[in-house]
This record gives C-alpha cells, sequence and structure tokens, in this order.
C-alpha cells in the first residue's frame, strides 16, 4: 500500500511547521508498514492552469502519476489568511480536469483512494481549511474517513516564531501521536476496501 503526502508548504529553504508535521506522520505510515512518499510542492515548476498538462517544462504530469498510483492521498497545508496555502490550490486546480471527466460521466481516477488532511497554524482556522478541501475531495471521489485529519494550533508555530524542529517533534510525539496513528488506520481502513 502506497501514501502520497503533498507537501504545500510556502517555504523552500528553512523550518517548515507543515513538512516536520508530514515528516511525523511519514514516520507513522511506515511503522504501519505503508511506503510513504512526500513531495514538497514548491520545489517543483507545476504550472498555472485547470488541465493535467499545460506544456513544456510542466513537472505536473509526473506528480500526477505518483498521485494516480498512490492508495493514499493527504494534503498538507499551513493556514494562510483563514485558507490552504497557494500551493496546495494550485493542485487543486489542476486536477479539475479529472472533475470534469466526472461532469461528463467517466469514472473518477481518484474514487476509491482515501484522503486525509494535515494543518498546521498558530491561530483558528483548521476546521474552515479542512471544509474546503473534504468538499474537493467529495467531488472528485477520495473518500474522507473518519477521523482522518490532523491539525496543529500551536503558539510556536506562528510566523517568525524561533522554535526548532526538535522543539516541533517533541510536541507531535507527546501531544499528537495517538491522534496521527489513528488517522493512519483509518486511512488504510478505507484505502484497503479498493483492494
Amino acid at each position: 500500500m502506497k501514501a502520497l503526502i503533498l507537501l504545500g508548504t510556502l517555504k523552500k529553504e528553512g523550518l517548515s511547521n507543515t513538512e516536520t508535521l508530514s515528516e511525523f506522520l511519514s514516520q507513522r505510515f511506515k511503522a504501519h508498514g505503508i511506503t510513504c512518499n512526500i513531495i514538497k510542492l514548491v520545489n517543483y515548476r507545476i504550472l498555472p492552469g485547470t488541465k493535467s498538462e499545460m506544456g513544456a517544462g510542466d513537472e505536473w504530469p509526473a506528480i500526477l502519476g505518483k498521485v494516480l498510483a498512490a492508495d493514499i492521498l493527504v494534503f498538507a497545508t499551513p493556514i494562510w489568511w483563514s485558507n490552504y496555502s497557494s500551493e496546495i490550490q494550485r493542485v487543486i486546480e489542476r486536477l479539475d480536469e479529472l472533475h470534469d471527466e466526472i461532469l461528463k460521466g467517466q469514472k473518477s481516477k481518484l474514487e476509491g483512494k482515501a484522503g486525509g488532511i494535515v494543518v498546521t497554524g498558530d491561530s483558528d482556522g483548521a476546521q474552515h481549511v479542512i471544509a474546503g478541501v473534504a468538499n474537493f475531495f467529495n467531488a472528485v471521489g477520495l473518500v474522507l474517513p473518519p477521523y482522518a485529519s490532523l491539525s496543529v494550533l500551536w503558539e510556536k508555530q506562528k510566523k517568525g516564531a524561533d522554535t526548532t524542529k526538535e522543539e516541533l517533534n517533541q510536541k507531535y510525539e507527546k501531544d499528537y501521536l495517538q491522534t496521527a496513528d489513528t488517522m493512519v488506520r483509518q486511512l488504510m481502513r478505507y484505502a484497503e476496501k479498493k483492494h
């Protein structure tokens, strides 16, 4: 079974709360025997548009191939102005062609895959972000199981905080290990129904 985390951090370099939490979740997947890869979207040239292929230099088609090969797909995002990041918005836009196929009566290429959501921030807003992503999952046939979101809203994740990666990992291990393991088990269970 394969899991894929699409990491929507805006940071190419330096400490990213969302990347650290995604790595934490990836380790939990691996602890349950699931192969898990993280694609840090900001490191790829993903052209704007709503088609699966947008021309020369576009790296989205290779990412889409990995999305379609995965059994479990996780969108991981920080909260920016009460919403998910522009990187996750770009993913939603680029997956729009798959939604168009559904509207034409074709079976969704994502149907039966299990979807999960990771959110980081330092203030409220996770519920709004989870609702937006869940709505998209529903529209393209991804199953969002119960308990399949992991959100950490912590003041030490605020922009400009001097929190270390070690402090983040200690927080996640101490307060979110059970939540992460429940999420992994739920995603495994719902992805297995497809097989």
